[in-house]
């Protein structure tokens, strides 16, 4: 199977392909990258849809994404969704889909948890620690990278987000009359700082979604202006490698890949 073609299938089939992508990444690792038009990916990295900036990599057990600063103000229920989704309570807007973030990442070895849940009792998020780095150029044309959680400041303590992300894997709405299966962080809840039992990556401690009582918020001094293209990456804790590893993937210098219209509507 081409990339190409694995590409078409995974937007066509969605989730039940997401399922197999475990099996199906080592012979799409042998291949040559999928590209969008003129774009080439980054050397050592693999490209999983043409139409979508997510990759592998391989080399560093990572999933690499770019977007875009969409919020620098306020009180956030998340770090970063997929495009055209929550970017009024999000820092950053991703130009991919949920279901290829679950399932890049368990090709490379992070088994999903669980979300978290509400009834009958509070349970946290659980799941692999996911670290996720920032990446961009600043105003005077220098890289920069940060944790994620240096952007988000804990409205109670005034400081830095202490807390990891771990992988509790989102779930599945069922169309009643198509019986089609929905990947729930599709909605938006990709990289939460309120819990959310749909969340991709989510919080291992109690986090209110209440508007009032929300507990982070942008730290608006550290984030770089809006519209910044920002590469991030996502590593898994994985036994028997470093938690920090991988040099700066620099996607976000690449043009964004030219395209008719996204397959999932999102412009």
């Amino acid at each position: 199977m081409s990339p190409c073609s694995w590409c078409r299938q995974m937007t066509r089939f969605g989730w039940f392909v997401a399922i197999a992508l475990g099996a199906l990444v080592p012979s799409l690792l042998a291949q040559q990258p999928a590209t969008a038009d003129a774009v080439q990916a980054p050397e050592g990295l693999v490209r999983l849809a043409p139409d979508y900036e997510i990759w592998l990599d391989k080399k560093n057990k990572r999933v690499v994404l770019v977007g875009e600063i969409c919020q620098r103000e306020g009180q956030m229920e998340m770090f970063a969704c997929p495009r055209k989704t929550k970017e009024h309570e999000a820092v950053v807007s991703l130009a991919t889909q949920a279901y290829m973030v679950h399932a890049a990442l368990v090709a490379l070895g992070a088994e999903p948890g669980n979300p978290a849940q509400f009834v009958p009792e509070y349970k946290p998020a659980q799941g692999p620690e996911i670290e996720v780095t920032v990446y961009w150029t600043d105003a005077q044309g220098k890289r920069q990278q940060t944790r994620a959680q240096n952007w988000l400041r804990n409205t109670r303590t005034n400081k830095e987000m202490a807390t990891p992300w771990v992988f509790g894997g989102s779930g599945f709405w069922v169309d009643p009359q198509t019986r089609e299966k929905h990947y729930l962080a599709e909605d938006g809840d990709l990289i939460c700082v309120s819990n959310f039992t749909s969340a991709t990556l989510d919080l291992p401690v109690e986090s209110t979604q209440s508007n009032s009582s929300l507990m982070f918020e942008a730290w608006t001094e550290r984030i770089p202006e809006k519209k910044t293209r920002v590469t991030l990456t996502l590593t898994p804790k994985l036994k028997g490698l470093d938690d920090q590893r991988g040099e700066d993937p620099k996607t976000d210098l690449l043009p964004p890949p030219k395209v008719d219209k996204p397959k999932d509507g999102r412009e």
